[in-house]
């Protein structure tokens, strides 16, 4: 288990480099106190994975690099049942000039491991790398990939309690990432405790089981992903429009500016004219609008969750090229039809309209899981898994 109470850390910032040597000298203040950390807590038990999720500046890094030992916060404390290793910023704990296999001992002992574990591990950590004989090549010979397959083969084999991973395990190939993945996954299972630290907020909602919201250094939410990455969409909606920004407290999913209000969703299959369809069978999305003020190109979308919140796909007017024209105190219905390609099961759709590509830019309105629908049975033929891929087969007789 690992325990956070009160967690603090302030840095000392510096207009220019020389205003370090003049504070020395002339025993004057020259700089100004950046508090990176303002009373973080939070606790992680055994078998469990805690997302933590924030803007860029929010304090993760640091809080991170407090956990794995890099640096040591000003006030409060940390208690970790165990040996508590990670995966940070790539690089950390590395030499370039030396080779893959002198960097395992150094990182290795690093993360608190004898010399003798290291050597007797050592075969198992090449063999993960699958790094072959680049092992004996200097680091700075490798591709940001390259050390992250290094980074991440030490750390899992350190046997932590406790494995803190951040952005570092999204550089890389897809292969690697998804052995990653299973390590990761194989280690929760036999009881580890896991921190996960990521801007991929489908990654948090598929390996998480519970995250926190970190801003300003405070933590702002704490609960399940789906509500903490509710609150997150919030936060970066408000940041990029902090005027007018307003939250529905009732329902907690459902924001925006509401210069544009979504009024009515509805999924119809286009045989059955129900939220139920089989598979393949084409569906219309309805969305009905009212506009508070004119708007020359509004964006409209749609994301299509299954029953675990995993974003299965979304799509809105701006990719499909179709400009929307409001006009202030009109109604608007747009409609999107596409064939449901899914697998059988219980889905939901959110709904959007904002402004350019993306909802972060201006959000008029955002309505979480505005509507669901349900996938039972194929009208094409059977198939297994999330999605239907058409598929063509063929084959021939070879020598």
């Amino acid at each position: 288990m690992v325990e956070v109470k009160d967690l603090r850390k302030r840095f000392k910032l510096y207009k220019k480099p020389s205003d370090r040597l003049k504070e020395i000298l002339f025993k004057r203040k020259y700089h100004s106190i950046y508090e990176a950390l303002k009373g973080v807590s939070f606790t992680v038990q055994e078998g469990e994975v805690l997302g933590i999720i924030g803007p860029n500046g929010a304090g993760k890094s640091t809080l991170l690099k407090i956990l794995t030992g890099v640096i040591l916060p000003d006030e409060g404390t940390v208690k970790v049942d165990g040996r508590i290793t990670g995966l940070l910023e790539l690089g950390t704990g590395f030499n370039f000039e030396m080779t893959g296999l002198e960097n395992i001992y150094l990182n290795g002992m690093l993360l608190g491991m004898e010399k003798e574990e290291i050597s007797s591990k050592l075969e198992r950590i090449i063999e993960f790398s699958e790094l072959g004989d680049f092992i004996f090549e200097p680091l700075k010979t490798y591709s940001s990939g390259m050390v992250m397959r290094l980074a991440f083969s030490i750390a899992i084999h350190a046997d932590p309690d406790c494995f803190v991973v951040d952005e570092a395990l999204s550089v890389g190939d897809a292969h690697f990432q998804q052995k990653c993945m299973r390590r990761i996954k194989e280690f929760k299972e036999k009881g580890g405790s896991i921190i996960f630290v990521s801007h991929d907020l489908n990654a948090v909602k598929i390996l998480c089981d519970r995250a926190i919201l970190l801003h300003k250094g405070e933590v702002l939410e704490e609960g399940s992903p789906e509500k903490v990455i509710n609150r997150y969409n919030f936060l970066i909606a408000k940041m990029n429009d902090e005027e007018g920004v307003k939250f529905d407290i009732e329902k907690k999913e459902s924001y925006g500016t509401f210069e544009v209000k979504i009024e009515e969703v509805e999924f119809k299959g286009a045989n059955s004219n129900s939220n139920t369809v089989s598979s393949g069978e084409e569906a219309e999305v309805r969305i009905k609008l009212f506009a508070y003020k004119d708007i020359e190109n509004a964006t409209v979308g749609i994301l299509i969750r299954d029953k675990f919140g995993q974003d299965i796909f979304g799509t809105n007017t701006f990719h499909l090229k179709k400009k929307i024209r409001l006009k202030k105190g009109k109604k608007y219905e747009v409609k999107f039809k596409l064939p449901v390609n899914l697998g059988p099961g219980k889905y939901t759709i959110t709904v959007a309209v904002h402004e350019g590509e993306v909802h972060s830019q201006r959000c008029y309105h955002w309505i979480d899981n505005a509507c669901s629908f349900e996938v039972a049975g194929f009208k094409k033929e059977f198939f297994t898994g999330l999605v239907y891929l058409p598929t063509k087969v063929n084959y021939v007789e070879i020598n």
